[in-house]
């Protein structure tokens, strides 16, 4: 039997996970345009992930690998197809027409909005806990993200900003979808979302005439989307698992902060006390969020499903022989009343008063 381990773990450091490797495509993505297409290099980044997903997908099955994860289900189909159009196709699609019409600075900081739409939908719609320090923390980070993509020039909420509005909220209501589906396996999903989101946008761009670039800059980008759209999508859906959406949420918000950090390495960017300021305020929310501890006597009810886990104080029933730790099969939990820190994880979404 297992023993219990600190609630940040793993979920704090998947998430964060999932914010390095987004954060770090931004600049490496830098060093490809001119060379691509933007359009055709996000179908590039999209389509990477999703072929290199499916070769990780296949291939644990060809070498026979346990299967850890649990596989998708029919009543998953309705809430994947949600996330691929809502997410894969609509976001993707809006930002593209609005950062066509409204300029880069406006078009930087109305990206920051898809955090605080992530928190504000899981927080409001599905009544997850976000108490004053996770608030707070948000808030820092949030401020953080938005000085260190502030470039002095005139914001402008036009036709163009109302487009990027709308996909930060598409992306908001995917991120909170998602948490519908953290329970099966994260490399089937983020696959087939990045398949369908690539190819839509391949498809966009080839429309609109762009030319194919040099093989190298294709396997470049594709790399590029392997990690910092695929297997950060992967570490995000587990991140939704043991943290919820809005904790997610908020750490993934940290990517501009690594990508910035990354470009002054990269891309010869000066480090600047806008950089500076910006990296206060992310430390602050970071340091917020670390140091919460939702602690309370509450209550599990009566619960069936299948997912990963291991033996643990919520994971008590018994197996007729050995097994191998982590394991996925149907099981119950049966009633139980107990106090642990805890974040609203798959066995944790109970109300507060």
């Amino acid at each position: 039997m297992q023993t219990s381990r600190s609630h940040l773990w793993p979920g704090v450091p998947l998430a964060l996970g999932a914010a390095i490797l987004f954060g770090a495509s931004a600049p490496f993505s830098k060093l490809l345009l001119g060379r691509i297409d933007p359009w055709l290099l996000a179908g590039i980044l999209y389509i990477g992930a999703g072929i290199g997903l499916a070769a990780v997908h296949f291939g644990r099955h060809i070498i026979k690998l346990p299967q850890v994860e649990a596989p998708l289900q029919k009543t998953d189909l309705p809430w994947l197809a949600a996330v691929v159009a809502i997410g894969g196709g609509l976001g993707p699609l809006l930002l593209m027409f609005g950062l066509s019409l409204t300029s880069a600075a406006s078009g930087s900081l109305l990206l920051n909005l898809e955090g605080l739409a992530t928190m504000g939908i899981a927080w409001l719609v599905f009544k997850e806990n976000v108490d004053r320090r996770l608030l707070l923390g948000a808030g820092a980070i949030l401020a953080g993200a938005v000085m260190l993509t502030w470039n002095g020039q005139k914001f402008q909420f036009d036709w163009g900003g109302v487009l990027i509005a709308g996909a930060c909220l598409a992306w908001g209501i995917d991120n909170n979808l998602t948490r519908k589906l953290s329970a099966a396996d994260p490399v089937q999903i983020a696959m087939i979302k990045g398949l369908v989101a690539g190819t839509v946008n391949l498809a966009f761009a080839f429309s609109f005439g762009a030319g194919l670039p040099l093989a190298s800059y294709i396997a470049a980008g594709a790399v590029v989307g392997f990690l910092g759209v695929g297997v950060s999508l992967v570490m995000f859906m587990l991140g939704l698992r043991h943290l919820g959406t809005a904790r997610t949420g908020a750490y993934f918000s940290l990517a501009p902060f690594i990508g910035a950090a990354l470009a002054i390495g990269l891309l010869g960017e000066t480090m600047s006390a806008q950089f500076a300021v910006a990296g206060l305020l992310m430390a602050l929310g970071l340091w917020l969020h670390l140091a919460e501890r939702h602690d309370h006597e509450h209550r599990h009810e009566a619960l069936e499903h299948d997912h990963a886990h291991v033996h643990d104080e919520h994971h008590k029933h018994a197996h007729s022989g050995p097994v191998i730790e982590p394991h996925t099969h149907f099981h119950r939990h049966e009633p139980m009343c107990h106090k642990h820190p805890h974040y609203p994880d798959l066995h944790h979404r109970h109300s507060h008063g």
